[in-house]
């Protein structure tokens, strides 16, 4: 929007005005400089109230009223007084019983649409006041749709809803025509709040979808005039949320065993639910193939992930709550899954060096793998060794692609897969400890640990923003082998307790317990060992940690709560442990001061 042409006079007091405040500027700055060469070597006085002149308070003043005489603040504001009141008359009208209420409201939509088609002439006619009758314009329209609905009853659903629509489309086709972000930015809020206001907390969900659907599609084509990631946020967020009270009430039925009443429309939920997933995830890969800059925005970096949990949790709650086959489910997640893979290979090849949005879907799809696979092989445990080759597979490629975010990515994906595993086989049940748990624990060891291996022989590409900011050493790569060696460390417990039981039929928790203290200190003696002959100082620190965590397990829980041999050999191991630790920090080559210094600095650099 352009300001109206001013005259030759108004153009040449303008500048005269604009370069006495520069002369008058430059006299302040001079004097300034002056006093402090004078001021030498002396030391500074602090600041005090005389250090600022008034005419800098003058000056602030006067940008405040020039800021405001730019942005026509005074006259937009005096415009929307006046639009209000005249409102509020015909509110008034109505409300007196003057007029009945389906007059009162037909009076208030078409001063509205009048609004509207005022906004249209007046960004014709580039006027400073268009924005206001633009958004007044359509801010009424969609609180008398849904006061009218809601409260008279007299305007039905379908008419109301198309109302809503046509707003907002109306809304567009002005930011369209005038290249104006107001008129679609507040058509397309207004008519996503008005539409889940209506009805709420009980909509006729269907033809609600409908109007989130096309402010879900207004709210994209307005990002693409200017980035405005709190207006498609603010409508993904209504959207998933009535979306997911329609789920849950259908839900809720179906575990009463009970019919979802026909106004849940059960049958069209899932189709509805699978087009706004497959339209997020339209909306994010042209965000970012269509972004001219570098940088993606926070929103289409984040839809992706934020769409498959909420896609896939939503209908697995459906489903599960009805009896259903999940199975069909994670099979369908599996394959958009592979989708999302194959997507990040695509960027990769398209964006050459950087591979610029592959680590997005890259992330997205672990997040959806790790979800649906479960559902599929039937158990989570069974799951995460195919994460966890899925994480390596990722690590390999982002040495070609030179994508930090993608080796991110799999640091994370890995954690989890730890993390799933710890929860999964926690606690001394038989089925915790089973056979079948041995190999996918051993799995998940060997892979971790692989990459742990990899990472030390391929440091992470430059130029992202993780690895150069806050982890250029690659230090995060120590989780990976903590990881694996938790996950070693509940292999190894599944098979102590598999063989205690085909020694003596039973297994005693003591011996039990004690087997698990004696393991984890010979793990800290390899690794102390390990690190003692590789002169590698992140192995030493988690050789430590590991002796640490030995030694709050034998002093904490098995010296209150075994006896026995068990308990000996539990103490005995764990003084070995540190004897030997002991020696081999004793033996650590000790570096000159000059030296450590000068790695701290090359570490920084």
């Amino acid at each position: 929007m352009t300001k109206p042409e001013l005259s030759a006079e108004d153009r040449e007091k303008e500048l005269t005005a604009r370069l006495q405040a520069m002369e008058q500027q430059l006299e302040r700055l001079s004097t300034r400089l002056s006093e402090g060469d004078a001021s030498g070597a002396g030391s500074a006085s602090p600041a005090t109230v005389r250090d600022y002149p008034p005419e800098d308070i003058a000056d602030v003043s006067e940008e405040v009223i020039n800021w405001a005489s730019r942005t026509a603040l005074m006259p937009r504001l005096a415009t929307l007084c006046f639009l209000l009141v005249v409102a509020l008359i015909l509110r008034t009208v109505a409300d007196s019983g003057i007029v009945n209420k389906l007059v009162g409201s037909g009076l208030g939509m078409s001063y509205a649409a009048f609004l509207m088609m005022a906004g249209w002439y007046s960004y014709s006619r580039q006027s400073l006041l268009a924005p206001v009758f633009a958004a007044s314009g359509a801010i009424l329209m969609s609180t008398i749709v849904v006061e009218t609905h809601t409260h008279f009853q007299s305007l039905p659903l379908v008419p109301a809803y198309l109302t809503l629509v046509a707003t907002g489309i109306a809304m567009a086709l002005i930011s369209r025509k005038f290249d104006a972000f107001t008129p679609i930015s507040v058509g397309t809020i207004s008519m996503c709040f008005a539409g889940a206001a209506i009805d709420y907390p009980n909509p006729y969900f269907p033809y609600l979808s409908l109007v989130l659907f096309a402010a879900n599609v207004l709210a994209y084509f307005a990002a693409q005039m200017k980035r405005c990631g709190w207006l498609r946020w603010s409508v993904v967020f209504v959207s998933m949320f009535m979306l997911q009270l329609w789920g849950l009430r259908i839900g809720h039925a179906l575990r009463r065993s009970e019919i979802p009443p026909p106004e849940l429309a059960y049958s069209l939920f899932l189709p509805v639910l699978a087009i706004f997933a497959c339209a997020y995830f339209v909306f994010a890969l042209l965000g970012v193939v269509m972004r001219k800059s570098e940088r993606i925005t926070r929103f289409d970096a984040a839809l992706p992930t934020v769409n498959s949990l909420w896609a896939f949790s939503t209908a697995f709650y459906v489903i599960s709550s009805g009896a259903g086959d999940t199975s069909l489910l994670g099979a369908i997640g599996v394959l958009t899954s592979a989708v999302l893979l194959a997507i990040s290979f695509w960027l990769a090849k398209r964006s050459g060096e950087g591979a610029r949005g592959t680590g997005v879907y890259v992330f997205a799809c672990g997040v959806l793998l790790a979800m649906a696979l479960p559902a599929v092989v039937g158990k989570l445990v069974f799951s995460l060794p195919i994460i966890s080759l899925l994480a390596v597979l990722m690590a390999v490629k982002s040495r070609s692609w030179g994508s930090g975010s993608v080796r991110l990515t799999s640091y994370l994906l890995h954690i989890y897969s730890g993390a799933a595993l710890v929860f999964v086989l926690k606690g001394n049940a038989p089925g915790v400890l089973g056979a079948a748990n041995i190999i996918p624990a051993g799995l998940l060891a060997l892979t971790m640990l692989y990459q742990y291996k990899w990472c030390r022989l391929w440091p992470p590409p430059t130029g992202y923003s993780f690895f150069d900011s806050f982890d250029s050493n690659d230090r995060s790569a120590s989780l990976l082998l903590l990881t694996g060696l938790i996950s070693g460390f509940f292999m190894m417990r599944c098979s102590i307790y598999q063989i205690l039981l085909m020694i003596s039929g039973t297994v005693s928790p003591d011996v039990f317990r004690c087997a698990q203290s004696v393991l984890i200190n010979i793990v800290a003696v390899v690794l102390i060992l390990l690190a003692y002959l590789r002169q590698d100082r992140q192995l030493r620190n988690v050789a430590i940690l590991v002796t640490i965590v030995a030694g709050f397990k034998v002093f904490a829980y098995d010296l209150l709560g075994t006896h026995g041999l068990p308990l000996v050999f539990s103490v005995f191991s764990f003084g070995v442990a540190v004897a030997v630790e002991s020696v081999a920090l004793g033996k650590w080559p000790k570096k000159s001061e000059d030296k450590v210094d000068r790695e701290i600095r090359q570490e920084n650099v």
